[in-house]
């Protein structure tokens, strides 16, 4: 099964990187038996949504877009490392996810977030709505990360054992929902 780590953060200083640095490589060494990858939005760099057709035909004009819609196809499920943007999910994400229709179905999803007080954890609510409206199965397991600023230092992420044992818990969590998904998305 692979697993697609998604950075959503696209500006310059972002926090995520780090992040998203260290959650790949524990999601590269945790037994979950997932094969990984790893998909920055900001090296994506997707325009604001330029496709003519509804993303539900497929009809897809640009190289970008293609390029997109294979990444989230081939995908069995999906990490977002997603920050809290005045309470809501970064604008990149949401771009990225209306990008695309058919290609998100019966995949799960979770998340790693990251913040001040919060972690976050208002933004993965908000994209967790999204998420639902195109068949995408997002799990309650995720990591929290809160004052991302103290955990941060010469851009290398250290995370604290809450950290280490959530993002276990998430991954086995989100295996287990790939694999029951598996038939839903084979037809």
């Amino acid at each position: 099964m692979k697993l697609n780590i998604i950075l959503t953060s696209t500006r310059p200083g972002r926090n995520g990187k780090p992040v998203a640095d260290w959650f790949h490589d524990h999601a590269r060494e945790n037994p979950a038996g997932f094969d990984v990858a790893f998909t920055d939005l900001a090296d994506l760099n997707l325009p604001l949504m330029d496709e003519a057709n509804h993303p539900a035909q497929r009809n897809y004009v640009h190289d970008h877009t293609k390029r997109w819609s294979g990444i989230v196809a081939e995908s069995d499920a999906f990490v977002f490392v997603l920050p809290e943007y005045n309470y809501t999910a970064p604008p990149a994400f949401v771009n990225a996810v209306d990008y695309l229709f058919h290609e998100w179905a019966h995949k799960p999803a979770a998340f790693v977030s990251y913040g001040g007080l919060s972690g976050g954890i208002r933004s993965t609510q908000t994209a967790k709505l999204m998420l639902t409206t195109l068949n995408v199965m997002p799990i309650p397991d995720q990591v929290v990360i809160q004052n991302i600023a103290s955990h941060v230092k010469d851009g290398v992420f250290t995370p604290a054992e809450p950290h280490i044992r959530s993002a276990d818990a998430t991954l086995a969590a989100l295996a287990g929902w790939a694999r029951a998904l598996a038939p839903m998305r084979a037809t």
